[in-house]
């Protein structure tokens, strides 16, 4: 179940990374109100998982799959570049996360 809240936390990080770039400085609203939103789900579910986890491996899945998946949102969405070297780097984190969540030890 630990896990399972940092993979959900990690997908708002994806979410609060999005929309600080839609809010374009914080002076869109309601991007700006999703910012806060997803910052406080992520940020909430993370500190949950962290009573039964070890901080460095569920830190590390948390922000692999923010940093991932905001790439991916970003080539897909937004007009960021797409390139073979991204796409292979993207695809490593996304192994080295895998690896992590596997290697990672509850108390």
């Amino acid at each position: 179940m630990a896990w399972l809240l940092v993979v959900v936390a990690g997908i708002f990080e994806t979410g609060f990374a999005v929309c600080l770039k839609l809010s374009h400085g914080f002076t869109r609203i309601w991007p700006t109100v999703a910012f806060c939103l997803f910052a406080l789900g992520s940020f909430g579910l993370l500190t949950l998982s962290l009573k039964k986890l070890d901080v460095g491996p569920a830190y590390a899945v948390w922000t692999g799959i923010g940093a991932a998946g905001t790439a991916i949102y970003g080539m897909a969405f937004l007009g960021d570049v797409v390139s073979t070297l991204k796409l292979v780097s993207i695809s490593l984190v996304i192994v080295g996360v895998i690896g992590l969540q596997i290697s990672g030890s509850s108390h």
